[in-house]
């Protein structure tokens, strides 16, 4: 079994390799808005999963996820061989590809975080002109002019025929 370390410095070599090649060496215009954000691998080093993401050409055009899945999936092994050939290990993972989840996740979080700012701000509209429901100080104070007096009578003392 792997170490760790080995492992997280080889699927970081193995982001960097796919990564450069995506941009530099493979010729297909699917794969040109694919962004490598991650790559994981096995403690046994056999089998490397790189995420990565697809962005559009501008803002208001969708992007070709399904597209670049593909082109992925045919590149595999021309960028399974640089991964061999970059890392220098005796066994070269497989290379499998996932869609990152991560932008997706974030763009829910800051629609999110929206409405609470939205829900804040009515609640803030609503709280300045609002008013206490009862007397704005509910306690006693000393010297009110209600009853200051103690009451004999209202049972906190021990009278001498309970003892």
């Amino acid at each position: 079994m792997a170490d760790s370390p080995r492992a997280r410095r080889l699927a970081k070599r193995i982001m960097t390799i796919v990564a450069t090649a995506i941009e530099l060496e493979i010729k297909d215009p699917r794969l040109e808005f694919v962004t490598v954000t991650d790559a994981r691998i096995t403690n046994d080093l056999r089998d490397a999963t790189v995420y990565y993401t697809v962005r559009g050409k501008d803002l208001n055009t969708a992007p070709d996820i399904e597209g670049a899945g593909l082109a992925l999936e045919k590149a595999k092994g021309q960028l399974r061989t640089r991964v061999g050939a970059g890392t220098g290990v005796r066994f070269t993972p497989t290379l499998a590809f996932s869609l990152d989840s991560v932008p997706e996740a974030a763009r829910h979080m800051e629609e999110l975080l929206a409405k609470a700012r939205a829900a804040d701000a009515e609640v803030a509209k609503v709280r300045e002109n609002a008013t206490y429901a009862g007397d704005p100080d509910p306690y006693r104070q000393p010297g009110d002019s209600e009853d200051d007096s103690v009451d004999p009578d209202d049972g906190d003392e021990v009278s001498a025929e309970t003892r």
